[in-house]
């Protein structure tokens, strides 16, 4: 599936729930957290509960939940009103580790075969990065397999958590600390197998700012990334689907691959290529959906 843009749509705003479908991303994030105020927070799950009910036959953008920090009671009214609206997925934010996802995945399960659901159907994608406990197991996902879909990153709240009075630098680039924390979180997905979601880029007026991000985040290896607002999701997708000109080169590889079977290191343009460059291909074509990486 792919999941180069995830849009985030609060959830107590019927306005907004009406246009995100038009968006074209490839996620729908109905949010019920830190965009619904205490207050809301009752009418914005019923909403997202008629949303899901009345798009789920003809839909086909993906339509998932960030539901409250899982340890609140919010959260568990939030999961009982609607795995049975069999949402895709489920955005676990504020988790502490893998061991929060699988107590997570144990709670859909029952939910799950409470609501005639198969089992597994509901996916998860914590914010991976949120709590200081949370840096400390980011290479430790793989477990958390098969419903773990992906693995995102933010900076807001771990911001706040350890104090810090700034994330970013007067060049708007991440500060240290951020840095090792987007790193660690890309590799821990990588590493469980799973789609590597970058974080969003807050400043939706900068459509230029937008695109260096993506193409900073689709060089490091990331896959895709949060949006807040509908005006990103063009950016994002054209940032994280390969150029005509890749989807050329890499054809060109995998050909020249296959022309000489058994042979690990070859010669192209006055470039030698070995089997990582040929796997990289094989990426690129799989994310313009012209194959399957190997």
């Amino acid at each position: 599936m792919s999941a180069r843009s995830l849009l985030f749509v609060p959830g107590d705003s019927d306005r907004k729930l009406a246009k995100c479908l038009s968006a074209g991303a490839d996620l729908v994030i109905l949010d019920l957290e830190d965009s619904v105020v205490p207050a809301q927070k009752a009418a914005a799950r019923g909403r997202v509960r008629e949303f899901l009910g009345a798009q789920r036959e003809r839909s086909a953008t993906q339509l998932w939940v960030r539901i409250n920090a899982f340890d609140s009671a919010a959260a568990r009214e939030d999961l009982a009103a609607l795995v049975g609206s069999r949402p895709d997925g489920i955005v676990q934010p504020k988790v502490r580790g893998p061991e929060d996802v699988l107590a997570l995945a144990s709670r859909l399960e029952a939910l799950e075969r409470k609501s005639g659901l198969g089992v597994g159907v509901v996916r998860i994608l914590p914010v991976a990065t949120e709590t200081p406990a949370a840096v400390f197991s980011l290479g430790g996902y793989a477990r958390c397999a098969p419903r773990l879909f992906g693995l995102t990153w933010g900076a807001e709240d771990l911001s706040s958590a350890i104090g810090a009075t700034a994330n970013k630098d007067a060049a708007g680039e991440w500060t240290a600390p951020y840095q090792v924390v987007r790193a660690l979180c890309l590799f821990g997905a990588h590493a469980a197998g799973v789609a590597a979601i970058d974080t969003l880029y807050a400043d939706f007026r900068d459509p230029a700012g937008l695109r260096a991000a993506c193409a900073q985040a689709r060089r490091d290896g990331f896959g895709g990334k949060l949006a807040i607002h509908p005006d990103q999701v063009p950016i994002i997708n054209e940032g994280f689907t390969p150029s005509a000109a890749e989807i050329a080169a890499a054809r060109e590889v995998v050909a020249l691959f296959a022309a000489n079977p058994g042979v690990a290191a070859l010669q192209l343009g006055g470039q030698m290529l070995d089997l990582p460059h040929l796997r990289q291909a094989e990426r690129t074509l799989a994310r313009a959906g012209l194959g399957a990486p190997r």
